[in-house]
């Protein structure tokens, strides 16, 4: 078995792995912190597959931009005195060794495939210009579509997380 095939598949048991995580975890951050590292790990499959310039839109948009909106979001719902305590034991360092254990893994595997010389997979190169021109041709809808839809959890999100007060306009009581 080749070294790029066994990272790939690597990458992939991380990127498995993570997102499970990120789906049964009840605490919003650690399920954060899973997104991430998943995220990371489909960045290495893109790189690994030939894809350089895909894998570092992955680490900017998704797993950088996109993920501080839901950070904000995650401290626009913060919800008074209980949540300062479990903020406080969320700084134990027992709870980010699945996290840290993953990422390690992951940059592993990229130092691995930066020092290696020669590849087996031929890289295509995409200039920006040419996803620039995807996005805002043919794809123009579609990311209108997915900046309206982030637009929308945003506001719904603080519709839930906002404080109530005593008497709400416009309500019967």
């Amino acid at each position: 078995m080749s070294l790029e095939l066994f990272l790939f598949y690597l990458a992939s048991a991380v990127a498995v792995f993570a997102t499970l995580r990120t789906i049964t975890c009840l605490n919003a951050a650690h399920a954060l912190l899973y997104l991430i590292s998943s995220l990371l790990s489909i960045a290495v499959i893109f790189y690994l597959i030939g894809a350089p310039f895909a894998a570092t839109l992955e680490v900017i948009v998704y797993a950088g931009a996109i993920m501080v909106l839901f950070v904000f979001v995650i401290m626009m719902l913060n919800m008074g005195k209980q949540t300062v305590e479990q903020e406080r034991s969320w700084l134990n360092p027992v709870i980010w060794i699945g996290p840290g254990i993953i990422c390690t893994v992951l940059l592993a595997e990229l130092v691995t495939l930066l020092v290696q010389k020669e590849r087996l997979l031929e890289t295509v190169i995409v200039t920006p210009k040419e996803v620039g021109i995807s996005l805002f041709g043919p794809y123009l809808l579609a990311v209108e579509l997915a900046s309206m839809l982030l637009l929308a959890g945003l506001v719904g999100a603080y519709h839930l997380g906002r404080p109530l007060t005593q008497k709400q306009p416009g309500s019967i009581k």
